[in-house]
Parts: C-alpha cells; sequence; structure tokens
C-alpha cells in the first residue's frame, strides 16, 4: 500500500526544505492539508471574473495567515492528494514548502500587503510522480520558461492578445514542469509570477475574458462540483474547465490557480479521456503548495 503524500513546513529559514520522510507506522496513514496560523482578520479582493464560457467564481476564502506555514492532518481518503491502492491516484513524493528567506513574510500574512510568495518560484511547481517521463522542453534555462513558450500552450489567435497583457501586467517569472506517464496522461504546470496580486488578478481577466483557448481545447466549460477536503485552500480561486465531446486529437482538462501574485495554469491531457481522480489530485496538491 503506498503512503500517503505529506505537504510539511520548512526546517531552516534560508534553506528549501528537503521532501519529509514517510511515516514510521504505515499500518494507519493519514494525509496532510495546509492549516493556517491563528486568525487574523483580513479583507480579501475577489477575483473578478466575466468567462467566455460561462461566469463563475469560486473563492476559497478561509481566516488565518502568519509569517510561516503550518500542517494538519486529514483521515486517511479525505485528501485529493492522498495515494490510496487502486483507486487510480498517482503516487506522489513527500512535499515541503520550500524555506522563506530570512525575515519574509507568508504570502498572506498581514505585513505583505502585495501578497508576494517570497520562496523561489521553481520549487512551488509540484514534483513529477513517481512512474513519470519528465518533459524536458518545459525544464527552460535554469528552470525559467521564456514568455513565448508558455503563450505556445494557447492557440496562435489567442496569443497577441496575451502577451500584451503579460508585457504590460508586471510580469516578473514563469517556470514550468511537465512529465508523461505510462498510460499516456501528459501534464503541464505553468507558474507565472507578477509584481502584486492585482496584477496577477488581472491576467487572470485576460484569459478569460478574451475567451483564450488552449491548443486543442476550443470547446471547454466550467466544472461547478469542484469541492471536497484538499482542494479548499484559503485565499487562493480556482476555474477548472473540462473540454466537451467530440475531443479533438485528445481530450483536455485545464486549471487556473489565482494565489496572491502567482498565477498557475495545470492542464492535463490524453488520446482517451483523461481520468478525473488523478487531475484532481494534482491540481489540490498544486493549489497547497500555492496557499
Amino acid at each position: 500500500m503506498t503512503q500517503p503524500t505529506q505537504i510539511t513546513q520548512p526546517t531552516q529559514p534560508t534553506q528549501s526544505a528537503p521532501l519529509t520522510e514517510q511515516p514510521e507506522h504505515p499500518e494507519q496513514p493519514e494525509s496532510a492539508t495546509v492549516l493556517p496560523p491563528p486568525p487574523v482578520k483580513k479583507d480579501r479582493r475577489v477575483l473578478r471574473a466575466a468567462l467566455r464560457w460561462t461566469a463563475a467564481v469560486v473563492v476559497f476564502a478561509a481566516v488565518g495567515a502568519g509569517a510561516a506555514y503550518g500542517v494538519t492532518q486529514q483521515t486517511r481518503g479525505d485528501l485529493p492528494g492522498l495515494a490510496t491502492e487502486d483507486d487510480g491516484r498517482w503516487e506522489y513524493p513527500a512535499l515541503a514548502f520550500p524555506a522563506l528567506p530570512s525575515g519574509a513574510p507568508a504570502p498572506f500574512a498581514v505585513s505583505n500587503i502585495r501578497e508576494e510568495h517570497f520562496a523561489d518560484l521553481r520549487e512551488l511547481v509540484l514534483p513529477a510522480p513517481k512512474g513519470a517521463t519528465e518533459d524536458k522542453a518545459l525544464a527552460g534555462r535554469d528552470g525559467w520558461l521564456s514568455t513565448s513558450a508558455y503563450l505556445a500552450a494557447y492557440a496562435e489567435d489567442s496569443r497577441s492578445d496575451l502577451g500584451l497583457s503579460l508585457k504590460e501586467g508586471g510580469l516578473r517569472q514563469i517556470t514550468a514542469r511537465g512529465w508523461t506517464m505510462p498510460d499516456g496522461t501528459r501534464t503541464r504546470i505553468y507558474l507565472l509570477r507578477f509584481d502584486t496580486a492585482a496584477f496577477a488578478r488581472e491576467h487572470a481577466n485576460a484569459v478569460t475574458d478574451n475567451g483564450a483557448t488552449l491548443v486543442g481545447a476550443a470547446d471547454v466549460e466550467e466544472v461547478y462540483d469542484w469541492s471536497g477536503k484538499g482542494s479548499e485552500v484559503p485565499f487562493t480561486s480556482l476555474h477548472v474547465y473540462d473540454e466537451q465531446k467530440p475531443y479533438g486529437k485528445e481530450q483536455v482538462r485545464e486549471a487556473y490557480i489565482q494565489s496572491g501574485d502567482v498565477l498557475a495554469l495545470v492542464v492535463q491531457s490524453d488520446r482517451d479521456a483523461v481520468a478525473k481522480i488523478p487531475f484532481r489530485q494534482t491540481v489540490a496538491l498544486q493549489n497547497q503548495l500555492l496557499g
């Protein structure tokens, strides 16, 4: 039986925390999700979204943010990131939040007005699961992806407007990771960091307002029944879309996560249907790493 994926807080303030070891007692596995430190009242701005297909915003708001990350245990099976036998979930390595630079606040600390992620953006991308073949094309140069490489994920008629949005919208960095599983499912994750959370929201709006579509996924609809423990991360906004039949060469599922100054795009595709469970698992874990 596979062991649970666990996200732990860093142990040193200036170095990246290593992946955590698996629990010593596998007969009682537990999963981990993010628990904010003691509550701090803070007004949250809600992501404005005018979708081409449908209009909806899923805002997972909760009180609590501090200068350090925290974790709590959940019952086995509650968290989409928990690997269980024969349910189709992937076996991800144990996860750890990267350490913050000395004196830097967490993204949603009261003192962090710009809602910045001070951790290395490259260390906030979800690692590939066991058995995956990594996509070297998305590795970029020293882990940084060019704007043109990111725009290549979108249909050609969407690239000009999105490129202008990035140029004028305070884009600072792009990093990405991709992999292919033995069954042929391909995953791509892009993280974009902007000067402030407001700029990240503006680009999210540019994607949805202008009806930007990914290559091979022209007809998509938003998924409204996206819920469950592990996916509800404080202060993040999540939009999930499924390609509608008839598919093209492959089916595509996609999700946008806006967390402070970072906007994430998670894409899974397969010549057959993309399985729901590993997609939900992947999106939930990436969301937690950004929360």
